[in-house]
């Protein structure tokens, strides 16, 4: 199931609320200037980065006390969409009160996640990512500027994608965050081989050691031996870990039993089925169901399909499921 069949297709609440209160009322935008540096006894750096693909564009101020190197103010103007002032604000918020070599070891992975509600909820779109890579870049723009060396100094990983300076670990964390399953979504989370595609396959302009079909797949088969061994560790332990899941876990879990053992049976006499919540009522799960087609109204939907959901769903996710139709 489509997440915009669980969220009404609202654009807005793909946004987390912290995305939304730094777009309306973002708490470091401003300018720091040589007064201010002054009064706060450290030297001012600015640092100006843009990001072509979408003509935003950030300017960073740093007041950094020398003898220490701490980060004693952070300020941003961004000159760009929503989501690049409400990155633009954590990325300021993150360096404030760190030493410049720990500021560089921000990546644009932490300033995304220092935007969720929710550590397994992504903050925004897919398609607007991209827009922490560029927090992600003024950072070393500005650390070069006061260390009075190049950016790429500060490159310690590999970088798959030079058009959008994604490294390796981006690449890999975000697709075992989001559970990436193509080259498109990696493209839409950060912009990697979104310009000129060298980076996506073998054939492009521009040879490359490792490319992104590849990292994908050596990921994913990470990924499903990861599951098989969670999977053989549950089952030794004999327990279920759905009580420890979180919402969107339990949905998703719920839903790839559907797909595999309900929603076959109901499509092929016309009918459908959609999540609209569950909510924990314990010691049970209520999961509450919309019937879809012509499943809508029908009679058997409250006893013998609904009987069936119910039975499939208690014998392999959870026991303590209650199906509720709405």
């Amino acid at each position: 199931m489509a997440k915009n069949d669980l969220i009404s297709g609202s654009i807005w609440d793909e946004y987390s609320n912290q995305v939304i209160r730094r777009m309306d009322d973002p708490t470091h935008q401003g300018e720091i200037t040589e007064e201010r540096a002054k009064e706060l006894g450290g030297k001012l750096i600015i640092a100006d980065f843009g990001a072509e693909s979408c003509g935003d564009a950030v300017r960073l101020y740093w007041c950094i006390e020398e003898g220490t190197n701490k980060i004693l103010e952070s300020k941003f103007k961004s000159f760009g969409c929503g989501t690049a002032i409400a990155s633009s604000d954590a990325m300021a918020e993150l360096c404030e009160g760190k030493t410049v070599d720990e500021a560089v070891k921000i990546t644009n992975i932490d300033v995304e996640k220092a935007l969720r509600d929710h550590p397994d909820v992504p903050a925004v779109p897919p398609q607007k990512m991209h827009c922490s890579v560029m927090a992600y870049d003024v950072i070393k723009k500005a650390a070069a500027t006061y260390k009075g060396v190049d950016m790429e100094s500060f490159e310690t990983e590999v970088i798959i994608c030079e058009c959008a300076r994604v490294t390796l670990g981006t690449i890999q964390e975000v697709i075992k965050l989001n559970d990436l399953k193509s080259v498109e979504e990696i493209t839409d989370y950060t912009k990697a081989g979104a310009f000129c595609k060298s980076c996506i396959k073998p054939g492009g302009h521009e040879e490359k050691d490792i490319y992104l079909v590849d990292i994908l797949n050596d990921v994913r088969a990470e990924m499903e031996q990861d599951k098989l061994k969670e999977a053989a560790d549950a089952s030794a332990a004999g327990s279920s870990t759905f009580d420890k899941m979180t919402i969107v876990q339990r949905i998703k879990t719920i839903d790839e039993v559907l797909d595999a053992d309900i929603r076959p049976m109901l499509m092929m006499d016309g009918g459908n089925m959609e999540i609209i919540d569950i909510k924990e009522n314990i010691p049970f799960y209520d999961l509450y169901i919309r019937y879809l087609g012509a499943c809508n109204g029908c009679a058997s939907g409250d006893t013998g399909t609904l009987y069936a959901i119910e039975s499939v769903l208690k014998q392999k996710v959870d026991e303590n499921i209650r199906v509720l139709p709405i």
